[in-house]
């Protein structure tokens, strides 16, 4: 059997928001293809990055640009560092609003951006929790208290730990392909949260490039615990999530039962742009 080689030269910019580091394409190609664009450009022998998302032009009127992540999932990061890219080509200096459509949400993405010297500060409005409620699961012979965090299209597990360590985090690798497997879920992510420190280790899952990644910062995850301490406090809060590339923050307001806003703040720089060479 004849074997076809199909070699892609992709336009791409490179972010980092708070060392998630993140690849965003700029090529128009066949949209079978972005898996596995995506998957050897993020590659450590390609460009590298933690997650792969491409422009697209939107669906409706409202919006500037659309992002579709390479698993169809939601990632706040990446809507910043869209959001950052269209400021930096517009010119942008002093504050505006960018609006957004994004895989994994039928929201409409609000991003107030504003250039801090190099680098580019955001402010996200993200989608709301459907879902927030307490479980209590027997996991490897060990029962494991969590709170469970529901969105439209993606799962979050909020674990609070005492210590984050190797045998925990291959135990949470493990949980997290094991939840892959639920129906529906573009992506599973697990929170492992120290709450005497705010400190904040983000696992992402997803299941459609097979990517499981430790991120160093996480702006869904960032979200998720706002959204789960607005809920244990039953009314507003506001917090600073520390994670290994850095500080994110958060504010979350919960209501009648429900989380009814919630934000997140973080800093953007783009770090390359240019060609990439794909064989698939």
């Amino acid at each position: 059997m004849r074997v076809v080689v199909i070699k892609h030269e992709v336009d791409f910019i490179k972010f980092n928001p708070t060392q998630n580091m993140t690849i965003l394409i700029t090529t128009n190609h066949p949209s079978e293809s972005d898996q596995e664009i995506a998957s050897k450009i993020m590659s450590y022998d390609n460009v590298n990055a933690e997650q792969v998302g491409f422009i697209k032009k939107p669906n409706g009127t409202e919006a500037e640009a659309r992002l579709k992540m390479a698993g169809g999932e939601f990632c706040g990061n990446a809507c910043m560092s869209l959001a950052a890219f269209i400021a930096n080509e517009k010119g942008v200096k002093e504050k505006n609003e960018i609006l957004l459509e994004a895989s994994g949400t039928s929201s409409i993405i609000s991003c107030h951006v504003e250039r801090n010297e190099d680098n580019f500060d955001c402010l996200l409005n993200m989608p709301l929790p459907e879902t927030i409620e307490p479980r209590t699961i027997e996991y490897e012979g060990e029962e494991m208290e969590m709170t469970v965090v529901r969105y439209r299209e993606f799962l979050h597990i909020v674990i609070e730990v005492d210590q984050f360590n190797e045998r925990l985090r291959n135990k949470m690798e493990a949980l997290a392909r094991l939840l892959g497997l639920t129906p529906g879920a573009s992506l599973i992510g697990i929170l492992l949260y120290k709450s005497t420190t705010n400190e904040m280790a983000p696992l992402m899952y997803v299941p459609g490039l097979d990517s499981l990644i430790w991120e160093r910062g996480c702006g869904s995850g960032t979200a998720s615990i706002g959204a789960v301490l607005a809920w244990k406090k039953k009314g507003m809060i506001t917090a600073a999530i520390k994670q290994p590339g850095g500080t994110m923050k958060v504010a979350a307001d919960y209501f009648k039962e429900k989380v009814t806003s919630l934000t997140i703040e973080g800093s953007v720089g783009m770090v390359a742009k240019g060609k990439a060479f794909i064989t698939i």
